[in-house]
């Protein structure tokens, strides 16, 4: 059976955006991101990361260091009981990639490939399904893909404007973190009919 699924941003919505980061060690978790992702996968939902990592492309590290940090993240957030369920990245850029990750990708955000592939891996309703992250980019990847969207304040997106067309990005809400955004998944999720 299908389940909804919540595709989370890395970068700024889950860990500190340090741009470019390869090493494992610098991986800190943003405030209540563990207590976040323990409520989503209380509620039955899948928890997937999908992110951009054009640090591949421009060749200032290898994806062994994707998988690095991705491995890091969970060893942390496993302390608090959390767990994500899986990690998709896109290692492309069209302008500044280097060598065959200088192509123009389906998977880049704002593209939603990343999602499609989590979809065909995993059992997603892409209908039912969020996307939660802290960029405009990240908002048009799931709005894409089918998903409603809430966008977070943290990281980059301290910088977000304070309207955006709704319509457009399916966007639900504009809201400071991710605690604040699984209240919004909780809520929409009473109110939803059964078998939603």
């Amino acid at each position: 059976m299908l389940q909804a699924a919540v595709f989370l941003d890395r970068d700024g919505t889950l860990i500190p955006d340090v741009h470019y980061l390869s090493d494992p060690q610098q991986v800190q978790l943003l405030p209540g991101v563990a207590e976040a992702i323990c409520h989503l996968k209380a509620l039955g939902m899948w928890v997937v990361v999908v992110t951009n990592q054009s640090g591949v492309a421009r060749g200032y590290f290898p994806e062994s260091q994707v998988y690095a940090v991705h491995q890091r993240l969970s060893e942390l957030l496993s302390q608090s009981g959390a767990r994500i369920d899986a990690y998709y990245f896109c290692p492309h850029h069209e302008d500044e990639g280097i060598g065959s990750y200088r192509i123009r990708c389906a998977c880049r955000k704002p593209a939603p490939g990343l999602l499609y592939k989590a979809a065909s891996q995993l059992p997603i309703d892409l209908t039912r399904s969020w996307m939660i992250g802290d960029k405009i980019s990240d908002a048009q990847a799931g709005a894409a893909a089918g998903c409603r969207t809430i966008l977070v304040r943290t990281g980059p997106g301290s910088e977000l404007p304070p309207t955006l067309p709704t319509d457009e990005l399916r966007l639900a809400a504009i809201v400071d973190d991710l605690a604040h955004a699984v209240e919004i998944i909780r809520a929409a999720q009473k109110a939803a009919p059964a078998g939603y």
